[in-house]
């Protein structure tokens, strides 16, 4: 019997990457986003090297009007749901651009809460099943380099802690995965520090082990703990002079 799994934002290197992960383990996928016909080749080789179904399917997070029909149509009700979708402006650019703003809202917070509302109600009537939602250590704490990002996490990451609450009675489990830097073409281009920069396949695997054990929220590299614990201790009247 297939039991397949839904990833959302399916493009992205890191769902390519759980993609894999999850393959790896007999999982059959749902790969779901924009032009996802682009990924015919990468479904193909997941597909034969490990013997189990990658079925493409066409989604648009921000048509909210179009999620139901979405989800209403998978051949077959899966037994989680891994959203990997985000998308992030440069603060400069945002800041100055309502567009880009509203876009950086929708894709990291509107359009993944539209569709999680549905597929959550449907895990709590059938009291099986298991959410992911990727966010981002930048909702830890805004910082003026990115905070237009970060609070659009900040949010997403607030909404799946009320889920997981939620959800907990039905035996619906709910992970947070918040990584730090990740090594990516959203990323490409940025100097980032290697010692805090994980690979995709890397917060793959975090995450398939993370949900596996029935963790909570993710912190990938699990250096990060460390590092946000710091940040959020820092004092606001001290925090609001620095740039980090």
């Amino acid at each position: 019997m297939a039991k397949y799994v839904l990833i959302v934002g399916g493009k992205s290197d890191i769902a390519v990457a759980v993609a894999r992960e999850y393959a790896k383990h007999g999982y059959d996928l749902y790969l779901a986003g924009r032009n996802i016909s682009e990924l015919e080749n990468c479904a193909r080789d997941i597909a034969l090297r490990h013997s189990i179904t990658v079925t493409l399917k066409e989604l648009d997070l921000l048509d909210f009007a179009s999620h139901q029909t979405f989800y209403n149509e998978l051949e077959s009700p899966p037994l989680g749901v891994i959203v990997v979708a985000g998308f992030m402006a440069e603060q400069e650019q945002a800041q100055k651009d309502w567009e880009l703003t509203l876009n950086t809202i929708n894709v990291n917070y509107t359009g993944a809460v539209s569709l999680l509302n549905i597929i959550a109600n449907d895990f709590e009537e059938r009291k099986k099943g298991f959410i992911i939602g990727i966010s981002s250590v930048a909702g830890d704490r805004g910082r003026k380099a990115n905070y237009i990002y970060g609070s659009s996490k900040a949010a997403f990451s607030a909404y799946l802690g009320g889920l997981r609450n939620r959800l907990f009675e039905s035996g619906v489990h709910v992970l947070t995965v918040k990584p730090g830097f990740v090594n990516t073409r959203m990323t490409a281009g940025l100097d980032l520090p290697a010692k805090l920069t994980a690979q995709p396949a890397e917060v793959a695997k975090d995450i398939f082990v993370a949900q596996q054990k029935g963790k909570n929220i993710l912190y990938t590299k699990s250096i990060w703990i460390l590092v946000m614990t710091i940040i959020n201790n820092i004092p606001e009247f001290l925090f609001k002079r620095l740039s980090i």
